[in-house]
């Protein structure tokens, strides 16, 4: 079948997930048509997600070391910000991005159609051209990869230029003197420091009693640590009863046993408490794909619906909502429709929060296991007794394994500090190969990087790190 130039093949959405998928079909010889709403492909996560958000944190970062740098003997001044170059740097780069997986989607002989796309029946597509006119596209398969929107609450909506979600507060209009990020999840947490970075005085509020809910707790706190110095305040077991608008900006009602002060007026709202899948296509009712309660499509493990011609994939069939893993499924959705015998079945999947310092995780969690009370042994090194880290002065850092007590087989691996989410990979990596700690701790790994902190806490879990001195019992 892969080399059945008659199969076609229509992939609705152009997100990591879509382009990845009509990529690889063009490769393996099938006639592809890609749908999309933009004029290039790149989804939200190119054009109103992963690459905007990490252009400006970059930027956050690079303000923030400058007004550190004071401490290592070197003073630039306050940074002067221009928002106009900001957010044309921010453009530059989305543009390039998109406009490159444009051009790659010619190269490959890839039909590309900048539209809306809803079933007519099983077979069939209606596509209502951007700029008038409509199509019908017939196929023979078809992969849904029509991604996720930022979730709303009812209650906290409020028609209002102050009000703001994870894509309106990427186009950076102004810089607020008081902003308020209801929601203390990554998106919520990375637009925070972007905003504080450039001057905004930052409040975030969480009905959790911790910031990042699901993540290990060891992790999170060295980050906590930091934004209770860089935000104005943390409000944890607190939800926001009611906002209005004033002249003055948005009034806000918290509840919460800790509230010390119940309202408060800011300039802008952020509201940032997940996404939802985009699964409301037109015409799905026509096919025999089921929709979950949560709008999550059902799937199988080759990404197949119930309608055998129909397969989705990334954030529209379930949790978590990351590219990478919508990436991977595009593939494997591709491969299975090629007549290959494939399945998604990763044994770890990384996640990684873009903050300063950074999180990241791959594999079981330690919060996880206790919650499915797995027995597990934990071994972490501390990055204050890391050289890299020291010279970076960037000591708060940490790295943790999670270990099967009885094979010593790494299930999990968690990092907290600079650049975290570069070196995950190995920990994933590590996982997918089924290593051991012995096979981590033998690694030899360059000298001095925080890579080592890999081995070296593999090193920890066998009582033998010359970095550490643990006194014998």
């Amino acid at each position: 079948m892969a080399n059945d130039t008659k199969l076609h093949l229509a992939v609705v959405g152009g997100g990591p997930g879509g382009y990845a998928a009509a990529f690889l079909a063009a490769d393996l010889g099938i006639n592809v048509t890609l749908i999309d709403r933009e004029q290039n492909p790149g989804g939200v996560c190119l054009y109103r997600g992963c690459i905007p958000s990490k252009a400006l944190l970059h930027v956050a970062k690079v303000v923030d070391e400058s007004r550190h740098a004071k401490a290592w003997g070197i003073e630039f001044g306050e940074p002067r910000i221009d928002l106009e170059r900001l957010r044309s740097f921010k453009h530059g780069v989305v543009t390039k991005l998109t406009a490159g997986l444009g051009q790659i989607a010619k190269l490959r002989k890839v039909r590309y159609l900048q539209g809306e796309a809803g079933f007519e029946n099983p077979s069939t597509l209606r596509v209502r051209r951007e700029g008038g006119g409509e199509e019908s596209v017939t196929f023979d398969r078809i992969i849904l990869a029509t991604g996720s929107r930022p979730a709303a609450i009812p209650a906290l909506r409020l028609a209002s230029p102050r009000m703001l979600d994870s894509t309106s507060a990427l186009d950076l209009e102004d810089l607020p003197r008081t902003l308020l990020v209801v929601g203390g999840g990554y998106i919520g947490l990375e637009l925070g420091m972007v905003y504080a970075a450039l001057g905004s005085r930052v409040s975030v509020v969480e009905m959790t009693a911790g910031l990042l809910p699901g993540a290990d707790r060891d992790l999170v706190l060295p980050l906590q640590k930091r934004l209770e110095k860089i935000f104005d305040v943390i409000l944890l077991n607190t939800t926001v009863a009611a906002l209005r608008e004033e002249s003055s900006g948005i009034h806000v009602s918290f509840e919460g046993k800790d509230v010390r002060e119940r309202e408060k007026i800011f300039d802008k709202v952020l509201v940032s408490v997940g996404r939802r899948p985009n699964s409301e296509i037109s015409g799905l009712e026509r096919t025999q794909v089921r929709v979950g309660q949560r709008g999550f499509i059902e799937v199988n493990q080759q990404l197949r619906t119930a309608d055998p011609s129909i397969y989705a994939i990334g954030d529209l069939v379930g949790e978590p909502m990351l590219a990478h893993k919508a990436s991977h499924e595009g593939r494997t959705a591709v491969e299975h429709i090629a007549g290959h015998k494939v399945a998604f079945e990763p044994n770890a999947i990384p996640a990684v929060v873009f903050t300063d310092p950074e999180i990241a995780w791959t594999g079981i969690t330690e919060t996880q296991a206790q919650k499915d009370g797995r027995e597990i042994r934990v071994a972490k090194f501390p990055w204050a007794a890391s050289g890299r880290a020291t010279t970076l002065d960037r000591s708060e850092g940490m790295t943790k394994l999670i270990l099967d007590p009885t094979s010593e087989r790494i299930l999990g691996v968690g990092i907290v500090g600079a650049g975290a989410g570069e070196l995950i990979a190995e920990g994933t990596l590590a996982i997918e190969m089924g290593a051991v700690a012995k096979d981590l701790a033998l690694t030899i790994h360059p000298h001095p990087t925080l890579s080592e902190t890999l081995m070296q806490s593999a090193e920890v879990f066998f009582g033998t790190s010359t970095d550490l001195y643990r006194p014998r019992r």
